[in-house]
C-alpha cells in the first residue's frame, strides 16, 4: 500500500483521529514519555531514535515523534458547494506549505466546509502542511479542482456569493455580506488571483492598509476573512 508521512506531536495526534489510517507511529523514548494519548491507541508504535525519525520525516522539526499513514483523502470539489449556507476558502496558486498550512488551520477553526485548490500551481497537502496546520488537515474537506474558473461557475446559484481579495479593489471586505453562502477566493502574494478567476467571482473586495506595507500574508488575510463570515453569521 502507498503511504505519507506526517511527523510533529500535534499532526501525528491528529491523524490518529482523522479520516485516514495510521499504520506505524514511531516515536522517541523522551516524547513518548510526555504524550498520554499513545497508550490509548490500537495501533503499532515504536519507540526508536529521533535520527530514524529525522530521516524519515527529512525534518529535525519532528518533535520526537512521526507517523506513516495512508494517503490523503482528497474531497469531491462539487460536494463542496452543495451545503447549506457554505463557507469555502478557494486557493489560486499558493505554493508555500506553510501559508497552505495555516490557511487550513484558520479554515477548520472557523468551521468551514472546506477548501479547493487548483491541479496546478499549487501546494498538495504533504507532512509540512500537515505540520504548519498542527493536524487540521486530518478534519477540513480539502477538493483539487481541474479548472478553478469553471468551477466559480458551476457553483454559482442563488444564497451562494463569490468573493475575491485584492489589494486594488474598492470595496471593503467589511461591506460584503457573508451571512449566506460565501465562498472566499485568495490568489498568490504577489500575483494574485488570476483574471480570469476573478472575472468568475460576483464581487472583489481589498483590506485596507495603513502602514507602509501594502499587503499582508495570504494566510493573515484568510483569517480575516473566514472569521468576519463567521462574526456576521453569529449576529444573524
Amino acid at each position: 500500500m502507498s503511504e505519507d508521512i506526517v511527523y510533529g506531536r500535534q499532526p501525528v495526534h491528529e491523524a490518529t483521529r482523522g479520516r485516514r489510517g495510521v499504520q506505524e507511529i514511531l516515536v522517541t523514548d523522551k516524547a513518548r514519555s510526555s504524550l498520554p494519548w499513545l497508550r490509548d491507541l490500537e495501533i503499532p508504535v515504536r519507540v526508536t531514535g529521533a535520527d530514524e525519525i529525522g530521516a524519515l520525516a527529512g525534518t529535525s522539526d519532528h518533535q520526537g515523534i512521526a507517523a506513516h499513514v495512508a494517503p490523503f483523502p482528497y474531497a469531491d470539489a462539487d460536494q463542496l458547494f452543495d451545503a447549506d449556507q457554505p463557507l469555502i476558502i478557494v486557493l489560486d496558486g499558493v505554493s508555500d506549505p506553510r501559508n497552505l498550512g495555516a490557511i487550513v488551520r484558520s479554515a477548520e477553526c472557523a468551521g468551514a466546509n472546506g477548501l479547493i485548490l487548483p491541479r496546478h500551481g499549487s501546494a498538495p497537502v504533504t507532512a509540512a502542511v500537515a505540520k504548519a496546520s498542527a493536524g487540521a488537515v486530518e478534519h477540513l474537506p480539502i477538493a483539487i479542482a481541474p479548472n478553478l474558473a469553471d468551477w466559480l461557475h458551476r457553483a454559482k446559484r442563488p444564497g451562494l456569493w463569490t468573493y475575491a481579495a485584492a489589494a486594488d479593489a474598492e470595496m471593503s471586505y467589511t461591506d460584503g455580506d457573508y451571512r449566506d453562502g460565501c465562498i472566499f477566493v485568495l490568489g498568490a502574494e504577489g500575483s494574485g488571483v488570476r483574471p480570469r478567476v476573478q472575472s468568475a467571482c460576483d464581487a472583489v473586495v481589498s483590506l485596507p492598509m495603513a502602514g507602509v506595507i501594502s499587503s499582508l500574508n495570504v494566510s493573515v488575510t484568510a483569517g480575516i476573512l473566514l472569521f468576519e463570515a463567521v462574526r456576521q453569521r453569529r449576529q444573524g
